[in-house]
């Protein structure tokens, strides 16, 4: 509870981490990657809808750019946990990393040293398409994907965590619904229920943190989230 507390109130506040820091745990005490990631999935189905709710509420949605989202991230999605359930996906995963610590350094100099320039995004829906596919075949990673790269085409940072977690309650339920489908119920274990609960209680304030700090700052905040995750995750995917 406590773990899926912290998780989905750093991924309320700056779009990302709920899963990575879920599965990175559960894997490290023993979970097989798939449970692992369809216990998250499931887990998230529940949070990110509380989440959605209260990014609506608080009006850091921009629908335009949440449709040009969701299509291609559910589509990703099945594609992503198919591949996990059949064969091993690890193989790109460093690769993966190594390119979000990239862009998790480029986004912490931008919020340092520069003043956040909005301009509307171009490359949306194949963004959409890769992170459905990666969450699912990761155990998570739609936020730190679709975030960073938004923010790194000057996108609004409040509209878009707003946006992206709003779209990633159907991106989780379709991935969640995959799983479900070619495991079966072997998703809902303790620990699917423990971060369940955690999530639920946390996400109303992610929303509320979003809103009320500054831009550049958040885009410091996600950046420096992006590296230090995926430097982690590096780090455990080439030991």
């Amino acid at each position: 509870m406590a773990i899926g507390f912290a998780a989905q109130l750093v991924d309320g506040a700056l779009g990302m981490a709920y899963g990575q820091i879920s599965s990175t745990l559960l894997i490290a005490k023993g979970v097989p990657p798939q449970l692992a990631s369809a216990g998250v999935h499931t887990a998230e189905t529940f949070t990110t809808a509380v989440s959605a709710i209260s990014h609506v509420a608080h009006r850091n949605v921009d629908w335009r750019l949440f449709f040009r989202l969701v299509v291609p991230g559910v589509i990703g999605g099945v594609l992503g946990a198919y591949v996990l359930t059949t064969v091993d996906a690890g193989t790109a995963k460093p690769f993966v990393l190594a390119y979000l610590t990239a862009l998790g350094l480029y986004l912490f100099y931008r919020g340092v040293m520069h003043r956040h320039t909005e301009r509307t995004p171009k490359v949306v829906s194949p963004l959409g398409l890769v992170g459905g596919f990666l969450d699912a075949a990761g155990g998570g990673g739609w936020g730190a994907i679709v975030t960073s790269n938004l923010l790194v085409q000057g996108s609004n940072p409040r509209k878009t965590i707003g946006t992206v977690n709003t779209a990633e309650f159907f991106i989780t339920l379709t991935i969640s619904a995959t799983f479900i489908f070619t495991l079966g119920w072997q998703a809902f274990t303790a620990a699917t229920v423990g971060l369940l609960i955690g999530g639920v209680l946390a996400a109303p304030f992610g929303a509320w943190i979003a809103k009320r700090i500054q831009p550049d700052t958040l885009l410091t905040l996600v950046g420096a989230l992006l590296t230090v995750t995926s430097l982690y995750g590096l780090y455990r995917a080439l030991a």
